[in-house]
């Protein structure tokens, strides 16, 4: 029974980043924008957020200062978005392009910044992780549900399945969301009934930026006391969460537990029986996600039914 529990919430630790940037990656799709920069803007949110929680926690600290720092990466992912955002918006350029650019750019400014702020001059930046919530009052009771979700467990498990929830209400409850897929669909269309279709693009681009810088920290906190320029491949992995989810909420929230599970094997399989007494490499249960990810694009690719017009810059002019 240890062990399950230690698989689920090794799970939810992985699978919770992967959801609120893949929800991120939904939004600015859904508008009409690829925005394959996930991986850097991750970058860019931990970084910030990271960075903040090492020079305050002498301060403070607990889920104040978790709670200040989440709300830093997600004012630095939708800024560093807005890069994105002209790019694809204002000067029609190729949004893979820009996207590649972005993650170029995030790991080596880090990286740079890291060392000419920090007095040691060393790019890692460490924290103390006093975030864990060891029980939950009252929930943390429950018999099995209880020591699986409301135990160790981090604020940010609860804010992912919040922005989960908010993501339905939004895309499908609202005239935003209504608005939003329009422009993704047939910009010229919705641009013909009075919709802004660049602001509306805008829009999406920074929430998803917003979003994926969230991912970042959510990423960094439960895994690791220390910042080291990357989220590995987390952004691309998000991507792939969002594909195999049909950029449609619900579905992405279990594409997010699959590729969650494949990486709690890559990363825990020495504790778990049957695989830690399999004699098989190491290295091949660390490309487990990597190889899910193939496996799984190759499958679903083709029944994929994507925005029409993603990645198609818009142009009032045209028809």
């Amino acid at each position: 029974m240890d062990i399950l529990y230690l698989v689920v919430q090794q799970t939810m630790f992985f699978s919770i980043p992967l959801l609120i940037t893949a929800l991120g990656g939904m939004f600015t799709e859904r508008g009409g924008v690829t925005n394959i920069a996930l991986d850097g803007t991750m970058i860019m949110g931990a970084f910030a957020s990271i960075y903040f929680i090492n020079r305050m926690q002498d301060y403070m600290s607990g889920q104040l200062l978790l709670i200040l720092a989440i709300l830093i990466a997600i004012a630095v992912g939708a800024v560093f978005s807005l890069l994105l955002a002209y790019s694809a918006v204002n000067m029609k350029a190729d949004q893979i392009i820009g996207g590649t650019a972005l993650n170029m750019f995030a790991p080596a400014f880090a990286i740079y910044v890291a060392r000419m702020i920090q007095d040691n001059g060393v790019q890692q930046i460490a924290f103390r992780n006093t975030f864990r919530i060891d029980s939950v009052p009252v929930l943390g009771d429950i018999p099995v549900l209880g020591s699986l979700l409301f135990k160790n467990a981090y604020i940010t498990t609860y804010i992912g399945f919040a922005i989960l929830i908010l993501s339905v209400i939004v895309l499908y409850k609202t005239r935003f969301g209504l608005r939003l897929r329009a422009c993704g669909e047939h910009p010229h269309a919705a641009d013909s009934v009075g919709i802004n279709v660049y602001r509306m693009r805008y829009a999406g681009v920074m929430i998803s930026g917003g979003l994926a810088g969230l991912g970042g920290l959510v990423f960094v906190i439960p895994t690791s006391t220390n910042f080291n320029a990357t989220v590995a491949g987390y952004g691309f992995l998000a991507l792939a969460v969002m594909i195999f989810g049909q950029w449609k909420p619900l579905r992405i929230l279990f594409a997010a537990f699959f590729f969650g599970l494949m990486k709690t094997i890559a990363s825990a399989y020495s504790v778990i029986p049957f695989l830690a007494g399999s004699n098989i490499s190491s290295d091949v249960y660390k490309m487990v996600p990597f190889i899910a990810t193939l496996i799984v694009l190759a499958f679903s690719s083709k029944s994929s039914q994507a925005p029409r017009a993603v990645a198609v810059p818009y142009d009032k002019g045209s028809r």
